[in-house]
């Protein structure tokens, strides 16, 4: 006697997983096209992850060459500008 015994529904599990490889083409390969292709490639969309970085990186360019040229004082910083006695001990205060 076999030690199988036969399935009343004729179901075989055997025949099911060797039938059940993987397909010769992927049926959802044409619905998931459109992710890939024209406005969605991955260059688009890292693009459009940053929308107006771009401008936003000339415009303080321009504005950090505008301060460097233009907006410059005409002295450097120290107390001899200042007048006498301003820096004496009087007005500090000392740490003790």
């Amino acid at each position: 006697m076999s030690s199988r015994r036969p399935n009343l529904t004729g179901f075989d599990a055997r025949k099911f997983a060797a039938a059940a490889g993987q397909p010769a083409r992927d049926p959802w390969a044409r619905h998931e096209a459109w992710r890939y292709t024209g406005p969605f490639t991955r260059l688009n969309r890292l693009r459009g992850s940053f929308p107006g970085f771009g401008i936003a990186v000339v415009a303080f360019a321009g504005y950090m060459a505008y301060e460097q040229l233009f907006l410059t004082t005409s002295h450097g910083h120290g107390d001899e500008h200042h007048g006498p006695g301003l820096a004496t001990e009087s007005t500090t205060s000392k740490v003790i």
